[in-house]
């Protein structure tokens, strides 16, 4: 996901380019699993300090859902809006200076004069992955005594196992049910 800006660093401000993505990136994180390729369009436009990168783009990454740990497929979509500045600078192009503070190392654009966007994109998808993501609304999870998948069926687990510190409520709960029999 390489891009030379050369032409757009010389042009005008406003100057732009579009492009259309398809790209894989399997290779991208090592803790993303990617199903299909990248999709989308970008838009690289000349500003008076870089180029700003807009675009909206989407893939599907396979996930854990977080009630049941089921492997699942979910579509993520990110949107691009960054700033990226020349480390070299043309004499012909003529840059405002870029404060300090926005020199962030993603976001720099070589002295080859090629705009990388892998580590945006990257960033851009963990943001964009949900952080519990769900197999369906539905889930019902897993069972908190045995473990089982509450999805595949009703759990048949043995009798709840009671918390020691309510045992003493027990106790008084079944003394009172044995007195009020007594009593009809």
């Amino acid at each position: 996901m390489q891009y030379n800006v050369a032409h757009l660093l010389k042009g005008p401000t406003g100057a732009e380019r579009r492009y259309e993505v398809r790209e894989e990136i399997r290779d991208l994180d090592p803790d993303l699993e990617p199903i299909s390729p990248l999709v989308g369009s970008i838009k690289l436009m000349r500003t008076s300090q870089g180029i700003l990168v807009t675009g909206k783009l989407r893939t599907t990454l396979e996930m854990t859902c977080h009630r049941c740990l089921e492997p699942m497929i979910g579509e993520v979509q990110i949107e691009l809006e960054e700033e990226f500045h020349p480390v070299a600078r043309f004499e012909e192009a003529s840059l405002d200076e870029v404060p300090d503070e926005d020199d962030d190392e993603a976001l720099l654009i070589d002295e080859h004069h090629v705009l990388d966007l892998t580590e945006v994109i990257r960033q851009g998808l963990w943001l964009a992955a949900p952080m519990e993501a769900l197999c369906r609304p539905d889930c019902a999870g897993l069972c908190p005594r045995c473990g089982g998948n509450r999805n595949l069926g009703e759990c048949v687990c043995d009798e709840v196992v009671m918390d020691p510190r309510w045992a003493a409520l027990q106790i008084l709960l079944s003394d009172e049910s044995k007195s009020q029999e007594r009593s009809d």
